[in-house]
């Protein structure tokens, strides 16, 4: 197992946490590709993205139905500017590379904010710190092992 599910794995038993991490036969490094190989729907999928809000790591759980909105998130979170971090920013920041960064397992806490979109699915999939694996998890349990806050945070993509 790639020591960053390991470490994914670890915080989700210590959390409590109801679901495993599945390891898939291909990567699933987008939201769309994670649906079609889980067989669910897009919407059903956490996408983990990484943004620098006034420089500082910002992690946005959002829909796989979703875009998300910066303006919004800034409004959101008080910062005077919020864009897409490079692939290094989200390297250091996670310990994890894009298309498989997990909502927990990183070095260090980062502020989170959960796209309320995906309290309409009683299950939703998580990158499990790998872009071959996933974990099902809910809306509810993402906001209590994340610390993360709630949000209206992107439009229908």
């Amino acid at each position: 197992m790639h020591p960053n599910v390991e470490r994914v794995a670890a915080v989700l038993r210590g959390h409590g946490a109801s679901g495993e991490i599945v390891e898939l036969a291909e990567p699933a490094p987008t939201a769309v590709a994670a649906a079609e190989l889980l067989g669910c729907e897009v919407g059903a999928i956490c996408n983990s993205l990484i943004f620098a809000a006034d420089g500082a790591p910002l992690l946005v759980l959002t829909s796989g139905a979703h875009r998300v909105d910066t303006a919004a998130v800034a409004r959101l979170v008080g910062a005077a500017k919020v864009e897409r971090a490079t692939p290094a920013f989200v390297r250091e920041a996670t310990g994890q590379a894009i298309g498989g960064v997990a909502p927990v397992g990183h070095p260090a806490p980062i502020r989170t904010l959960i796209d309320t979109w995906l309290d309409k699915y009683d299950v939703v999939w998580a990158a499990g710190g790998h872009a071959h694996t996933v974990f099902p998890t809910s809306y509810a349990e993402l906001l209590r092992i994340t610390g993360g806050t709630p949000g209206d945070i992107g439009a229908t993509a």
